[in-house]
């Protein structure tokens, strides 16, 4: 008797290019294992991928997913269905998020329920030393945070915040993690009396998307010597995908990424290997990451940003 495959529903927050190469890595690793993986992305909906993720496991038995894994869009990380996905026979991992019920899942659980992310808050101290990299005689950092119900993006301002020295100062924008919403976010605010190019010396993106939309704000700047002066500041993000943020910094359109590549890859691995051998993942698997260029090469780099005289 031939077993049929196993198969894993996939529910991602939106479609900017990182969640792009979270789907792709997803199924290019699902083909190779010999896995069948459905992608549903929730266009930054929480109650869509809310409603999508029941569905999937409310669906009749034969139809049902072996498991569910999923990046939430808030910070509660849908407990609800986790604890329905359980009863249901339905593995449950979670991505780029820390949820604080995995613990006590895994204790009730006969199926896998782990975690696979990308440490958030290193990644913001990794932004904090290349801030302090740049700037070593410190200046005004414009920094565009993900949206206030991220997980993430807290974490990722909380590590900023811990390792930016002293003489920075920082002034926080909000954005969804993509590009149009970067774009439209910093096009309003440079409408305010208070968005001065002179006050700032640099611009630091929580995702690589976020800082090109914002750049691409800065380029409509009608008044050329203020348009000038905003895009030589120096930009930074986060992702480094080989195809963009790495590219970018190349270009020399970013002055820094930092590396902190997919998740679906490894959570898919250790999924398979659990369904298959029984080797439970640990609760919470951490994806490598890095600063780009390493922070020794940024710092020979700080003079070409110096403030210059007014």
């Amino acid at each position: 008797m031939t077993m049929k495959p196993l198969r894993f529903v996939v529910s991602l927050p939106s479609q900017n290019n990182y969640q792009r190469e979270q789907a792709h890595a997803a199924r290019e690793t699902a083909r190779l294992l010999g896995v069948e993986v459905q992608i549903l992305h929730s266009d930054n909906d929480a109650v869509m991928q809310s409603q999508q993720i029941l569905e999937a496991i409310q669906s009749p038995p034969d139809s049902r997913p072996d498991a569910i894994l999923f990046e939430p869009l808030t910070s509660t990380g849908l407990q609800r269905a986790a604890q329905a996905a359980v009863a249901a026979g339905v593995g449950w991992v979670v991505l780029n998020s820390d949820v604080d019920y995995l613990g006590r899942l895994r204790s009730q659980s006969k199926v896998p329920v782990f975690g696979v992310t990308r440490d958030h808050t290193e990644i913001g101290r990794v932004q904090g030393h290349q801030f302090g990299s740049l700037l070593p005689q410190g200046g005004t950092v414009l920094y565009l945070q993900g949206p206030a119900t991220s997980s993430a993006a807290v974490q990722r301002t909380i590590g900023m915040e811990s390792t930016k020295p002293a003489n920075l100062q920082v002034k926080m924008l909000r954005s969804q993690w993509d590009e149009a919403d970067a774009h439209k976010s910093i096009a309003a605010w440079l409408k305010l009396s208070t968005s001065r190019a002179a006050g700032f010396d640099l611009v630091g993106c929580q995702y690589d998307g976020i800082a090109m939309g914002a750049r691409k704000a800065f380029q409509e700047v009608t008044s050329a010597s203020e348009r000038e002066r905003w895009l030589t500041l120096p930009f930074t993000g986060v992702d480094g995908l080989p195809s963009e943020g790495q590219v970018w910094v190349n270009e020399g359109t970013l002055a820094a990424t930092v590396v902190a590549l997919t998740t679906t890859q490894v959570a898919i691995q250790l999924l398979v290997r659990a369904i298959k051998d029984g080797a439970l993942p640990p609760e919470r698997t951490l994806i490598e990451l890095k600063s780009y260029p390493p922070l020794e090469q940024l710092a020979a780099k700080a003079g070409q940003y110096a403030r210059k005289p007014s």
